[in-house]
């Protein structure tokens, strides 16, 4: 299986669809076998970085924020989200790997109200990231 997880500098990024990066982790047996870093830089948008995960066989993505529009987008594809995940992404992946809940079911963002930045139903703290 293949697990992406949207980072920077190895950690967990609080923006999906803002990503840079996605570490991808390949996984057999609840093991992590290999991990490489692609970028997404150059990508714009929700539906790109989905078409980036979906030609990288990704079946799981784990990240902090993301909209409503990027969770329909993953699930057409078959795409489990566990949003609303902070901290590293290795640590993360181990523990999603060994069934630990981690992340927040809540833990979405809405872009496109008024001033085109607004988040809603965040716990513990969480922040999309990039917020002022």
């Amino acid at each position: 299986m293949i697990i992406a997880v949207a980072t920077e500098n190895g950690q967990i990024f609080q923006h999906f669809g803002k990503s840079q990066e996605f570490t991808l982790f390949e996984t057999e047996n609840a093991v992590i076998k290999g991990e490489k870093t692609i970028d997404t830089s150059a990508t714009g948008g929700h539906s790109a970085l989905v078409d980036v995960l979906k030609s990288n066989s990704v079946e799981t993505l784990i990240c902090g924020g993301i909209g409503p529009g990027a969770i329909e987008g993953l699930g057409q594809i078959g795409v489990e989200v566990v949003s609303g995940v902070s901290g590293s992404a290795r640590e993360a992946v181990i523990k999603y790997l060994s069934g630990e809940k981690i992340g927040s079911s809540s833990a979405t963002c809405d872009h496109h109200h008024d001033s085109g930045h607004t988040c809603h139903s965040h716990e513990d703290g969480h922040t999309c990231g990039h917020h002022n």
